[in-house]
């Protein structure tokens, strides 16, 4: 394995569905890169691919939801991570109600952040996204997170990093 892969692999991450609507739809994308910016006021960033069908519903709607993914729901950051929401709905078959903004809080997650969209900066390939937390619940308070580490090269990123 390269070694800035093996590096990156390491960081302690989770995983996430990032659930966006707008307009009358929904969708979601698998994420890791989220994380707590700030205590006051309380704010989560995350990275969005600017290319994914998830991104103008992003901006459109105003707000996203980051759901955490339990460790048995590898499955789910699959079906979010390799599936394009241009070409199938992701949330067919899945349980989920709408958040404050409508964006999907999957009823099967460990927990989730309802957010408001504060800013977004350009970074690299991707944006980082900064959204106020609204609410959060803990859906299920025994179970264990699913942690990038965990998913292998469900995100095809291998082919990415430098040699």
């Amino acid at each position: 394995m390269k070694q800035i892969e093996a590096v990156f692999r390491r960081l302690t991450l989770g995983v996430y569905v990032i659930g966006v609507a707008a307009d009358g739809r929904s969708d979601g994308f698998t994420a890791a890169w989220v994380m707590q910016a700030s205590f006051d006021p309380l704010l989560l960033a995350l990275s969005i691919n600017r290319a994914h069908a998830s991104y103008p519903l992003l901006h459109a709607g105003g707000g996203f939801v980051v759901n955490l993914l339990k460790h048995e729901q590898l499955d789910l950051a699959r079906r979010f991570g390799t599936q394009s929401g241009r070409d199938r709905d992701k949330l067919a078959g899945v349980r989920w109600r709408p958040g404050r903004g409508g964006a999907p809080i999957l009823e099967e997650a460990l927990g989730y952040f309802d957010c408001r969209l504060e800013s977004s900066m350009p970074a690299g390939d991707h944006e980082v996204v900064l959204g106020r937390v609204l609410e959060a619940r803990l859906l299920d308070p025994d179970a264990v997170p699913l942690t990038y580490s965990e998913t292998g090269d469900l995100d095809g990123s291998s082919a990415l990093y430098p040699a």
